[in-house]
């Protein structure tokens, strides 16, 4: 019975931390909400709580970078752009393999501001 809820541990967090990948579509902050709701273990609880977190940061951070991009004829956003696509798909793979391999431990995103 143990390998069973560690392995619904795994993939509930992992797929907390793994819905980012679907961010286009604003409705993948769905995901570890429901999450968060419907799980009772509190590992895979702060694994959504930090899930929506950084789906919150990603998109302030877009936006910004959007902004200064427009702002600047797109010379910002050359720079910028691909600095924000290596934070937005490395700590998010980062947080997938996490939980995958660390499943008893919730993960902490560095350099983001938590608001849940």
């Amino acid at each position: 019975m143990q390998s069973s809820d560690t392995d619904k541990r795994k993939l509930l967090s992992a797929a907390a931390h793994g819905s980012i990948f679907i961010s286009a579509l604003v409705a993948s902050i769905g995901i570890p909400i429901a999450i968060l709701f419907v799980s009772e273990d509190g590992v895979v609880k702060e694994n959504a709580k930090e899930a929506i977190n950084f789906h919150i940061n990603v998109w302030v951070y877009g936006a910004i970078i959007a902004a200064l991009s427009f702002l600047t004829l797109g010379l910002l956003g050359f720079i910028l752009g691909p600095i924000w696509f290596l934070y937005h798909w490395g700590l998010s793979l980062w947080g997938v393999f996490h939980c995958l391999n660390n499943p008893d431990q919730p993960f902490r995103y560095p350099f983001i501001f938590r608001l849940v």
